[in-house]
C-alpha cells in the first residue's frame, strides 16, 4: 500500500510560503509557512501534522489491541504534542508525547496501560519516528 501527500513552496524560508495537499482530498493546499511554523501563523506546519498522523494511527493500533484483548473501546481520545529543537546547526523533532483518554467497558488501568503501551510502540508511525516517545493514559468510566 502507498499513501501519497504533496507539497509546494514558493518564495524565501520567511516571506515564502506553501501548501500540503493529500492524495484523498482531506488536505488540498492547505497553507503553511514559517509563521505557521515557528510563531502563530495561520496554515499547518509539519508538526501537527505528524501530531495528527501519530495520534490517528496510535488510536487505531490500541482499538485493534484492545479487542484482541476481547475488549471493546467505547471512546478513544489521543492527543500529540509533537517536539521541534533547535539541534546543533539545525532542527530536530525529538519528541512526541501521547496524551490518551479512553473509555473501555470491562477494562482496569493496569490492562489499559499494558495494552496502551504495547499501541505506543508498534503503531507504524511510532516505529518511524526516531524521537522520544512518552504517554499519560487515562482509563475513564
Amino acid at each position: 500500500m502507498i499513501k501519497k501527500a504533496w507539497a509546494v513552496w514558493q518564495g524565501s524560508i520567511k516571506e515564502g510560503g506553501g501548501t500540503i495537499s493529500t492524495e484523498t482530498g482531506v488536505l488540498k493546499e492547505a497553507p503553511y509557512g514559517f509563521k505557521s511554523r515557528f510563531e502563530n501563523g495561520k496554515g499547518t506546519n509539519p508538526e501537527e501534522l505528524i501530531g495528527a498522523a501519530h495520534a490517528g494511527c496510535f488510536s487505531m493500533a490500541l482499538s485493534l489491541m484492545l479487542g484482541e484483548a476481547g475488549l471493546t473501546p467505547e471512546r478513544i481520545e489521543t492527543h500529540a504534542a509533537v517536539t521541534l529543537d533547535k539541534v546543533g546547526e539545525g532542527f530536530e523533532i525529538t519528541k512526541s508525547h501521547l496524551t490518551v483518554k479512553a473509555k473501555i467497558p470491562g477494562a482496569d488501568q493496569a490492562k489499559f496501560e499494558s495494552i496502551a503501551n504495547k499501541a505506543k510502540t508498534n503503531c507504524p508511525v511510532s516505529k518511524l519516528l526516531k524521537a522520544t516517545i512518552t504517554m499519560e493514559t487515562t482509563l475513564e468510566s
